[in-house]
């Protein structure tokens, strides 16, 4: 049997016998994979070509819903997944990490699309003036790159790997290329065939490679993206390749690191929080047989607490039962590969010639329902190293395996410098409920870590542990991590999108982003904006509201409806050393009788005004002074609809502008309201 690749709408076996892939449990061959005879320059057209117009002419929300409706296909035959999984090594826990975690990531990226217009496009931030008088501003415009994202992945996660990258390059509006690790590519290929076969997402949004991609860099151009999962080694030569730095082409590297973990002075043998930190590590070093790019691979615990550590984790390490993922108890399955265990071997015996081992045997362990010597199995390795500040191969050889090393600290600040001596990692970890500590640690180390997890008592039982990045935080760390961020939630989509300053008139960049840019020009033609359902409203919209005269028994009778009796509004004995020269209105009753000026009352489309945001009090507003209201439509945004009986609706943002009798404006806001579709 040969695995295929999916490429150009089909899925095709790759030429020959190719490379030999085998069960990590039994080491019987599971079958074999190819892409010789692949045309690369052609997939990376045809996603170019296909592919990325049909993502483009979606908007955030279609691709949200997509998303959406694809997380719950998979969710739906998510057991297809995990008999397969476990040829790779892994326990039905490290599946549902790889499986259910994957598809999580699709589920959060879908949920996204609430944070983006209903436009193909994405308007970041605020419009600058450019100008005195406003008639030129500047403003960013964010439009999906016109290439591919080419994903190199590595082979611990084949699905969590590849659903993590390809949900954000897809809410982007852009195709991915994928290449899983080969050893595990299999389990990827099941995974795509099922999005393949839902034709959920449009054609040439995704393609996959199962076998080697060697040359595939070579094609790319400058509006693509590459992204790369696996050994520091490997990522740097990619990222020196020839083309990626005459094209200025986005290299995002993920690289395993010397991920490490304290144990806070506070947190003594015996605590709650010795016995979270205990569990934790243990967990860290063995699921996934330790084969995960945040495991912890050092141990920094106060110098008082070294063998009371290595006691209580050696005990907790004697329950990890080792054996095929299949069988009943076992906690820890093999590595990937032989090939794996090779290389986590030769790294051990490396670690020996500077630190003791302080618990595991690299030959003589159990395993149950499997030969050990056929299998890639191999026991959890703890090692202890007194003198980390001068004993260095902890902080430079990474072990790809259930291996980690104790390593002592005195104060806070030896821990920080221990910290700092793997060189930049995606994950670091403290245990403490000393807010002194965490403060200290965290603001000494934090540039040199991706993420870092606080954990104590207080939040273990909902924390999702040091290991386990989420997707709406960033995932990657600087130095020997690779320098790269994937996920971040908003952040990650953003890399997929070219950020473009435009230049204009009010008039022109509303045009553009489809949002109302204050000075622009307005329609105040028509019948008033809440009696216009949805479709009807356009951009720019505007009810000019009749005038208030604000006075004194305004401010007061306020006071007495709202309970704000603050000095500036009720007592003007008190405003000396103030910016005030008299009693001033509430900032909210200026907002509340804004809404009294624009709103009509009469049913009619609108259903309900559901918040305001952006809410700003400009001027003081003092009795005597006439306020009036431009209303004016500022963005539209259409609703999913749940359910068949569902009211059918979007919702439209209105600029409310609050100005006075010399024509300037004392309060501006944005109100949110959903108004019925007609249809």
């Amino acid at each position: 049997m040969i695995n295929e690749n999916y490429a150009l709408g089909n899925w095709i076996k790759g030429d020959g016998d190719g490379t030999a892939l085998y069960n990590a449990v039994n080491g019987e061959q599971i079958t074999s994979a190819s892409s010789k005879g692949l045309d690369f320059s052609s997939m990376m057209n045809y996603a170019r070509e296909i592919g990325g117009p049909a993502l483009r002419k979606m908007t955030f929300q279609e691709r949200g819903l997509m998303l959406k409706k694809l997380a719950l296909h998979l969710h739906s035959i998510k057991n297809k997944f995990y008999s397969t999984s476990s040829f790779t090594g892994a326990t039905k826990l490290d599946s549902w990490i790889d499986i259910e975690g994957g598809i999580g990531n699709i589920f959060t990226n879908a949920s996204l699309r609430k944070e983006f217009p209903d436009l193909p496009y994405y308007i970041d931030g605020q419009a600058a003036k450019l100008s005195p008088n406003g008639t030129f501003i500047g403003h960013h415009i964010m439009v999906p790159k016109e290439g591919v994202s080419i994903h190199i992945n590595a082979y611990n996660f084949p699905i969590w790997g590849m659903l993590e990258k390809i949900s954000v390059n897809l809410m982007a509006g852009v195709p991915a290329i994928v290449k899983p690790a080969t050893i595990t590519c299999y389990l990827t290929e099941l995974m795509v065939r099922e999005i393949v076969a839902s034709k959920i997402i449009p054609e040439g949004s995704l393609q996959l490679i199962c076998g080697s991609a060697h040359g595939i860099i070579d094609h790319a151009l400058s509006e693509d993206v590459i992204t790369f999962t696996g050994s520091a080694s490997t990522g740097k030569k990619l990222k020196a390749n020839k083309n990626i730095i005459e094209n200025s082409i986005p290299f995002n590297m993920e690289a395993d690191s010397l991920n490490c973990s304290i144990l806070g002075k506070d947190s003594i043998p015996g605590s709650i929080n010795f016995d979270i930190f205990i569990k934790e590590v243990q967990r860290e070093m063995t699921v996934k047989a330790g084969q995960k790019c945040t495991a912890i691979r050092r141990i920094i615990v106060p110098q008082e607490f070294i063998e009371d550590v290595y006691i209580a984790l050696g005990k907790r390490l004697d329950k990890t039962t080792i054996g095929d993922p299949q069988s009943e108890g076992v906690r820890m399955g093999p590595l990937a590969g032989l090939d794996q265990r090779k290389d986590v071997l030769n790294n051990i015996s490396k670690l020996e010639e500077t630190q003791s081992i302080v618990y595991g045997n690299k030959n003589d362990f159990k395993v149950i329902g499997a030969d050990k010597e056929k299998g890639a199995f191999i026991s959890p390795i703890l090692f202890l190293n007194e003198s980390p500040l001068t004993k260095l191969d902890c902080h430079e050889i990474e072990i790809f395996g259930p291996v980690a090393t104790i390593m002592p600290y005195s104060d806070i600040n030896e821990a920080v410098k221990i910290a700092r001596m793997g060189k930049g990692s995606l994950v670091c970890s403290i245990v403490t409920e000393d807010m002194k500590i965490a403060e200290e640690f965290v603001l000494g180390s934090a540039s040199m870590h991706g993420r870092i997890l606080i954990l104590n008592e207080s939040c273990a039982k909902e924390s999702t542990g040091h290991g386990s990045p989420m997707p709406l935080l960033k995932h990657g760390g600087p130095g020997r991590a690779g320098g790269g961020e994937e996920m971040g939630g908003k952040r990650g989509i953003l890399h997929y999108l070219q950020r473009t300053a435009i230049q204009g008139h009010p008039s022109t960049i509303s045009a553009i982003t489809k949002q109302y840019q204050y000075g622009a020009s307005q329609s105040t033609n028509g019948k008033h904006v809440f009696k216009k359902h949805f479709e009807e409203i356009v951009i720019g919209d505007t009810v000019i509201t009749e005038k208030h005269l604000v006075t004194l028994n305004d401010i007061e009778n306020f006071a007495e409806l709202s309970g704000d009796r603050f000095y500036a509004h009720m007592d003007e004995n008190s405003l000396e050393g103030t910016i005030f020269t008299e009693r001033v209105a509430h900032g909210y009753f200026i907002m509340s009788k804004a809404a009294g000026l624009f709103v009509e009352p009469s049913k009619g489309p609108v259903l309900l005004n559901y918040g305001i945001d952006e809410c700003r009090f400009i001027k003081p507003v003092y009795p005597g002074t006439t306020i009036g209201v431009r209303f004016t439509a500022k963005e539209k945004i259409v609703q999913e609809k749940r359910e068949d009986d569902d009211i059918s609706k979007g919702i439209v943002k209105f600029l409310v502008d609050v100005y006075d009798d010399e024509g300037d404006t004392v309060m501006l806001a944005t109100i949110l309201t959903m108004v019925k579709k007609l249809n």
